[in-house]
């Protein structure tokens, strides 16, 4: 047998447990009478129902009526089975709700009970009804999940919603206004029935990424004696010291709502960025409420349930509801029916259903009444019946409305559905087909405040109350942040590289809202600053913190405004001598090419100065190759003293001059460029060598850098030097304390930028989440801080920070001295080598020319001179071998240079007169076919 979740540390914990079962084993072999055959004649068709109301209340009105007028309809129109009704006014203590339910059933004879305002009270009822095997309808709220049946009361029967759906719509609404924490309030009902509640808001706030701050408890209304005003003063007094300003009013009475939101509204509680949500118990009376009572809760959010107030039958059972209200209630001045006269229609309608199923001859048994009940399966006037277990089937497509408090009225925002992706949708169907959709709740919300905005749902700062935030009062590299106690100006007091970020952030803040504040400098490491906005001391920390798995469990980052990874920082090595180090400015390509395109050249300029009979290009071929060779090559550093007669080769050597120039001036810088700036390479390898070696390193002992090194890199604490001023460093290092530094990379950017010349850093280590304020969990303001960090991002504002707090140093802005690689000459190379050949052919075609002319004048001579290809080929080369026939002797006077005794002057070029003119010797060319041909020499004709 079990019973509601009571909480034992109420007083009337033991007082109800004890009554229960005392009352439950008095009942024990009591069971349901239908009397002797006599009887049983007279009230065949006769069903007796228990109602359970508190009469006094407005819920217990509108119920009453309803049943009143279902109880009516139904025996107006049957002839087979009557209704009776039976009331017990009902305002005791909870357990008197199971004497009440054993007295109707003992006494009275009823075969059905229902009402009860509260779950716990339907709960104590259904176990007496279980004995009895009477069924007991709950017109109240299900503080359970589970099932009837899976809870042991197979006789109880759940009319009302369940609270697992209110607190799903709930959610939904935290989640589409991105409230990260929330406050729950309720009226306690003393015997603990709001725990089970509270469980399911906690888990569905969760799976939205959002938690219950803080849950206040109400103490009943019926329990305060004096002055209830008062007494919720006093516990909203708790609620000073939290953060969060999105308030749930989970469960309370109408008189505890009301004085509820005077107070609150009085204590500031509804004021700007704050937000409220009602659920059913208080948001279905606004219809009936008192008006004066209404503008209290202006700009709350209200969760109703859903029912079709448009329908024939809707608007039949109003008409007849309002009319018999008025005359039993004349003290209300609203006779509308809501949600609770509904169900209660309902519930008769139920019962008359399940008898209309039983034949008029059929003996009316309780196992066959509840399967009869069970079984339903009908279009209520609240909705779709049909029961699951025991629990009302809520299939409505669309189970709640949302409304916002207006004035003295309410507006319909949205309707909840039970879809997870996209709960809201404005369309009063229940049909599903065609609706659309949404995330986010549609309709304008009038806020508390007349908030234009969506509330931040958080105790934004005030002048009187700033946003207290801790900076780090000494840091290792002041660039970041600098606290100057001499200073009384807080522009020039706090400074550094994280001050201008956050001030800047600020500027963009308070576009939409202000954020006054306070700095609050601390001593301490990093991880005690998170602690303190962990513990509430402050509100968030502005400084160089590094964002961190552990660190994100306590707090709230933003979004980093630096990248953050360890580095070993170590002195530079001197620079070895290189033997050849004037071979590095170009790569193995880049001289292969240019050794390639040298020699390429030199062969074009020795064709064609060699076609051009220059005396410097003759000779044997170990001197024309010599000639050659250191022509090309002495353009490279001078100019050369043999004279050039073609054209030809005047474009040649233009050409490569300008390929020398580029590739000489080129060279000397690189060259010059790799002597002046030193190699950074490192001389520790790795964190295993420091480890192997023993070495003391050096670290920011305040970070968690330590941490980092002990734990695990496993750095004996020995070997670990604590160095508090990135001034420290180069003293450390040049005494011999530390061979190495392991520094963020933030730090170690700017400790390389300050002394690029003597030190240097590895490779990243390991890489972090970056640099980022901290704010406590939950706070709005991480996400507003973290959008504004991106807007100064991409328009530039913080690299013109960055530039400001860190300036490149002039001596440490070297510009890369990498090798120069064919990549870099492909097109000036291509330029050269393309007007070389373009020359080379020009060349061939000329001499083609000439021989095709000498040839002709030859046969005019000897007609009988042999023309196959072999011989012409001789011929050509013959014909190049002795250059131009006619050459006057002015003109190789004047070209040719005097006779210094090392020049070679071909032997078929005479400067003499025609009178010295001597002949050429005979030149025999030893060919394979024809055999040998002897060859006359040819004569050079003078003019």
């Amino acid at each position: 047998m079990l019973f509601p979740v009571l909480n034992p540390s109420t007083p009337c914990f033991f007082c109800f447990w004890l009554t229960s079962i005392l009352v439950i084993f008095s009942h024990h072999g009591y069971g349901y009478n239908t009397g002797s055959t006599a009887s049983a004649a007279d009230h065949k068709y006769s069903i007796v129902i228990g109602a359970i109301i508190d009469a006094n209340s407005r819920k217990g009105k509108e119920e009453t009526t309803a049943m009143k007028i279902a109880i009516e309809k139904f025996n107006n129109n049957s002839n087979n089975h009557k209704l009776s009704l039976i009331f017990r006014n009902f305002t005791g203590e909870l357990y008197q709700a199971a004497l009440t339910a054993e007295e109707l059933i003992k006494e009275k004879k009823v075969q059905v009970i229902m009402g009860m305002d509260t779950w716990q009270q339907a709960a104590l009822a259904a176990e007496i009804g279980n004995h009895a095997q009477v069924p007991v309808f709950s017109l109240a709220a299900s503080a359970s999940v589970q099932s009837s049946r899976q809870i042991g009361r197979p006789t109880l029967i759940q009319m009302g919603s369940n609270v697992s759906e209110q607190i799903s719509c709930i959610s939904a609404i935290v989640h589409s206004y991105n409230w990260r924490r929330v406050i729950a309030i309720y009226e306690d009902d003393a015997y603990g029935g709001n725990a089970e509640m509270l469980t399911l808001l906690s888990e569905a706030l969760r799976r939205v990424g959002s938690e219950m701050e803080y849950h206040l408890s109400l103490t009943p209304i019926s329990s305060v004696v004096s002055d209830p005003r008062e007494a919720v003063r006093q516990q909203l007094l708790k609620l000073l010291s939290t953060q969060s300003r999105v308030f749930i009013v989970l469960q309370s009475s109408i008189p505890m709502a009301t004085h509820l939101f005077q107070e609150a509204r009085r204590m500031d509680f509804m004021g700007k960025d704050s937000a409220w949500i009602i659920t059913d118990s208080i948001s279905s009376f606004l219809d009936s409420m008192d008006t004066s009572v209404i503008p209290y809760m202006e700009g709350a959010l209200g969760i109703k349930s859903y029912y079709s107030n448009s329908s024939s039958s809707f608007l039949e059972f109003s008409t007849q509801f309002q009319k018999k209200f008025k005359s039993e209630n004349p003290e209300e001045d609203n006779a509308h029916p809501g949600i609770h006269a509904l169900r209660a229609y309902d519930s008769i309608a139920v019962i008359t259903r399940a008898l209309e199923r039983l034949g008029s001859d059929d003996t009316i048994s309780p196992k066959m009444l509840l399967k009869n009940i069970l079984s339903g399966s009908f279009s209520g006037l609240s909705g779709k019946i049909k029961f699951d277990g025991g629990n009302l089937r809520n299939s409505n497509s669309l189970p709640f409305r949302i409304v916002n408090i207006v004035g003295k009225v309410y507006t319909e925002l949205d309707f909840w559905t039970q879809d997870l992706e996209n709960p809201f949708t404005r369309e009063a169907d229940e049909k599903n087909n065609g609706r659309n959709t949404t995330r986010t709740m549609n309709g304008t919300v009038i806020w508390p405040g007349y908030l234009k905005r969506v509330p931040k749902g958080w105790e934004m700062p005030t002048d009187a109350k700033p946003l207290k935030i801790g900076i780090p009062a000494n840091t290792s590299f002041d660039h970041f942040v600098k606290v100057d106690e001499a200073q009384i100006d807080q522009e020039k007091k706090y400074t550094g590289f994280c001050i201008d970020i956050f001030r800047e952030v600020l500027r963009i803040l308070e576009q939409n809202y202000s954020v006054p504040y306070e700095f609050h400098p601390v001593v301490g490491t990093y991880d005690e600053l998170v602690d303190c906005v962990y513990n509430k001391t402050y509100d968030a920390v502005v400084g160089d913190v590094t964002i961190l798995a552990s660190r994100s469990k306590k707090v709230e980052f933003t979004m980093p405004y630096a990248e953050s990874g360890l580095v070993i920082v170590q002195e530079t090595p001197e620079e070895p001598h290189k033997a050849w180090m004037f071979l590095k400015p170009f790569t193995t390509k880049m001289w292969v090419v240019t050794g390639a395109l040298l020699v390429y050249t030199m062969f074009i300029v020795w064709v064609v100065e060699y076609r051009s009979n220059n005396p410097a290009f003759r000779g044997p071929w170990k001197s024309q190759l010599g000639t050659s060779l250191w022509f090309t090559f002495s353009s490279l550093f001078f100019a050369h003293r043999e004279t050039i007669r073609s054209n030809i080769t005047r474009v040649v050597i233009v050409v490569w001059l300008f390929v020398v120039f580029v590739l000489t001036s080129s060279y000397t810088a690189s060259l010059s460029s790799m002597l002046t700036v030193r190699r950074l390479e490192p001389n520790v390898t790795d964190v295993a060598w420091l480890k192997a070696t023993k070495s003391v390193v050096g670290c920011d002992g305040d970070s968690f850098v330590k941490k980092y090194l002990e734990n695990v890199s496993k750095f004996d604490r020995a070997d670990i030097r604590n160095v508090s001023s990135e001034y420290l460093y180069p003293e450390e290092f040049q005494s011999g304390n530390i061979s190495a530094a392991f520094l963020e990379l933030p730090y170690a950017k700017v400790f390389i930028n300050q002394f690029c010349k003597n030190y240097t850093a590895t490779q990243l280590l390991n890489r972090y989440g970056g640099l980022g304020f901290a704010f406590q969990k939950g706070s709005p303001l991480a996400a507003d801080v973290s959008e504004a960090i991106l807007i100064i991002s991409e328009n530039g504002t913080l690299k013109a920070i960055e530039d400001k707090w860190f300036p490149r140093s002039a001596e440490c802005s070297s510009s890369d001295t990498d090798e120069l690689s064919l990549r870099n000459f492909w097109a000036l190379y291509l330029i050269c080598g393309a007007t070389s050949t373009l020359c080379l052919l020009l060349f061939f075609l000329c001499l083609l020319i000439d021989f095709n002319r000498h040839q002709a004048s030859t046969s005019d001579a000897n007609p009988s001179t042999d023309g196959n290809v072999w011989m012409k080929t001789v011929q050509l080369l013959r014909f190049f071998h002795n250059g131009p026939t006619e050459i006057s002797n002015e003109r190789l006077s004047n070209l040719s240079p005097r006779s210094t005794g090392d020049e070679w002057i071909s032997p078929w070029l005479s400067t003499g007169t025609p009178s010295d003119a001597t002949e050429y010797p005979e030149v025999t060319f030893d060919v394979p076919e024809p055999p040998q041909i002897s060859l006359s020499p040819a004569t050079t004709t003078h003019t």
